[in-house]
């Protein structure tokens, strides 16, 4: 079924690239409503914006910036960008319906984490509604490649995220994990994992007017001598943990739950979106069905398995 906040959420951070404080009011939304941000305060450059042009639905097709982060847009030059952690939680805790109240042009990166959204929405509540959750199955393996980085997607009953990443810097090395988007596993395995950059990349973004929220308060900075954070890493694996957090928000744009296995090598934001927009672009690919299961309920790795088995057959 699907689901929405029982209550009205508000939360403040810094943005991570315009070091300016953004206030989020979350609000319930009806069914079938999906995701939708509403910006209420626009900067100067875009000039007067109506109420009715402030709309941007979190969808695949309406992102427009893929280099740092995720960035959505609409034809009327409003946008929000780093909504990938804040989309993860949606997915995460299976809330199908919000109306996100903005007024930046960034969603605060609060941690670096999807955690601070976690909590809140806990907090608030999850109101389960009278509709069917939809969900995009995935029927044939869709493959998106760029010299050696590889995503892809194929049928899987259960949602499921595995990921690689190598970097040449030996204290983020090689690293693999693979993750069930079922029980509450988000909440456990993936919310809290931070994002991470090397410390020549903060460097030159910010001598280059980016990243200027940016610090050790609210990413993992990693040096040639290793993690700079003085509390260190929350797990051993944070690094991909956290792109496979990135990577759930990526594709929470699909508009609906994707029910098959997501697989990237050296992935990220860009490969991530390609891909979405390749399966769509392949309709023998996927199908779109109600789905009645709830993924979301904790230690029921085996009731939902056996379920959804039977409901897709």
């Amino acid at each position: 079924m699907q689901y929405t906040l029982s209550q009205t959420v508000s939360l403040s951070g810094i943005g991570l690239h315009s070091a300016e404080i953004v206030n989020l009011t979350i609000h319930p939304a009806d069914p079938h409503h999906g995701i939708i941000f509403k910006r209420i305060k626009h900067s100067k450059d875009q000039g007067q914006i109506t109420e009715t042009q402030s709309y941007v639905p979190a969808l695949y097709n309406n992102v427009i910036d893929t280099r740092l982060c995720t960035v959505i847009g609409n034809e009327h030059g409003v946008t929000i960008s780093t909504i990938e952690h804040l989309m993860a939680a949606f997915r995460g805790l299976g809330i199908d319906n919000a109306l996100v109240e903005i007024d930046g042009m960034e969603v605060p990166i609060m941690d670096g984490s999807a955690d601070a959204f976690v909590k809140a929405f806990e907090e608030a509540g999850l109101q389960q509604q009278s509709a069917p959750r939809k969900a995009i199955r995935i029927l044939e393996e869709i493959i998106y490649e760029e010299g050696d980085k590889r995503a892809s997607l194929k049928p899987s009953i259960i949602p499921t995220y595995k990921g690689t990443i190598q970097y040449d810097n030996p204290f983020i090395g090689e690293q693999s994990f693979d993750f069930k988007l079922i029980n509450g596993n988000f909440k456990h395995d993936l919310a809290d994992c931070r994002t991470f950059c090397l410390l020549q990349d903060v460097q030159m973004m910010q001598a280059n007017g980016l990243a200027q929220g940016g610090s050790m308060d609210n990413a993992i900075v990693v040096d040639d001598n290793g993690v700079m954070n003085e509390a260190g890493l929350r797990c051993h694996n944070e690094f991909i943990r956290h792109k496979l957090l990135d990577a759930i928000g990526d594709l929470a744009l699909a508009g609906g739950l994707v029910l098959g296995e997501y697989e990237s090598h050296k992935g990220g934001h860009a490969m991530n979106n390609k891909l979405v927009r390749k399966l769509f672009d392949t309709p023998s690919a996927y199908e779109v069905i109600d789905l009645y299961v709830d993924l979301h309920a904790p230690d029921q790795d085996v009731y939902v398995a056996e379920t959804l088995s039977k409901a897709l057959s």
